[in-house]
């Protein structure tokens, strides 16, 4: 099982960072090169405690698709979404949203712990570019949440 962490800090208060970060159409707006989309449970708008999405994305040259639910929410501060079936093992990310500069801004925190799947060539898989693959998605996933949340009008 491999973890990783990711902390960005995002010019916008924590319930908008949230409310950013649970959108689906944001979602998928910022892994549009990965041409990820969401094709059943909920495929747009807010996501709340107990709702499931199936995502469609291409990765490797394979089309991979994974269902998550959002399994913890307490707003404005924290929720995960987990792997309900997909090509993990395990997968289970807890975002964490703290105020800082009094409240103007947002210290947003990613922690991802996952299995890949078949082991031991999963294993090795992810020892030689998994990991360091998924980091770059949630960087660039979090510029993306960083670049929204700051305007306003593209909410």
């Amino acid at each position: 099982m491999s973890r990783f962490e990711v902390t960005t800090l995002v010019p916008a208060p924590p319930p908008v960072v949230f409310d950013v970060s649970l959108s689906v159409d944001v979602h998928t707006t910022s892994f549009g090169h990965t041409g990820e989309r969401a094709v059943a449970g909920v495929t747009s708008g807010m996501l709340a405690l107990g709702d499931r999405v199936t995502w469609r994305a291409r990765h490797f040259g394979i089309t991979w698709h994974l269902t998550s639910v959002i399994s913890v929410c307490e707003r404005p501060s924290f929720f995960v979404d987990e792997q309900v079936t997909g090509p993990f093992r395990r997968w289970h990310h807890a975002h964490t949203f703290e105020a800082a500069h009094d409240g103007a801004a947002t210290l947003m925190t990613d922690v991802v712990d996952f299995a890949a799947p078949v082991p031991p060539l999963g294993t090795l898989a992810d020892l030689l570019v998994l990991k360091r693959y998924l980091r770059r998605l949630i960087l660039l996933r979090n510029a993306h949440i960083q670049a929204v949340a700051a305007a306003p009008d593209q909410r």
